[in-house]
């Protein structure tokens, strides 16, 4: 694979960390100021692997498209995916499954922003020499992902490594004791 024409695909399923942050760290709705910064997963991404990345981000639509949120997303260089279908349908989980699929065949890296496990057959089929990442909460990442690890999988951490937060969140997280700090708990 020729290093100089690759892209980073950034694939950030919204809705799952969004429902991750609410219901499983806050414990309620996110307020604007708690939600990710998503224009430094792009830069983060680009940074990390050297290379140009493209973020793509998916949501649920159904019949209403949250404009302000759109035009926010594509003024910070998203191309927003806004997908409807039947009740009960997981139209962001089918359309990233698919979109994975269609990115084995092209030079491309992928990070994915997503906790879920739905994901983890298309993941381990990228692993084939590509850099592949998982973004998300550490604490929630589904435990599968955890076996591609000998396989090249990278992980990174949403809060921790990249940084997407402007305030520090309520998480109980394992910390080296190199970075233990007594008044972040007193």
């Amino acid at each position: 694979m020729d290093e100089e024409l690759r892209t980073t695909y950034v694939l950030v399923d919204g809705e799952n960390i969004d429902a991750t942050l609410g219901t499983s760290i806050l414990g309620r709705r996110p307020r604007p100021e708690e939600r990710p910064r998503w224009e430094r997963l792009l830069q983060h991404a680009q940074e990390q692997w050297g290379q140009p990345a493209k973020g793509l981000f998916f949501l649920a639509a159904n019949n209403e498209l949250p404009m302000s949120f759109v035009q926010a997303l594509l003024a910070i260089g998203y191309r927003p995916v806004a997908l409807s279908g039947g009740v009960g349908e997981k139209v962001v989980d089918i359309a990233i499954q698919r979109t994975l699929v269609e990115l084995r065949r092209r030079r491309a890296d992928v990070q994915l922003v997503s906790n879920d496990g739905d994901f983890v057959e298309q993941i381990a089929d990228l692993l084939d020499g590509r850099r592949v990442g998982v973004v998300g909460f550490t604490e929630f990442r589904n435990h599968e992902f955890l076996e591609l690890t000998d396989k090249g999988l990278e992980f990174f951490d949403l809060e921790y490594d990249v940084h997407a937060f402007n305030e520090r969140l309520p998480r109980v997280r394992i910390i080296p004791i190199d970075e233990f700090d007594p008044n972040e708990f007193l």
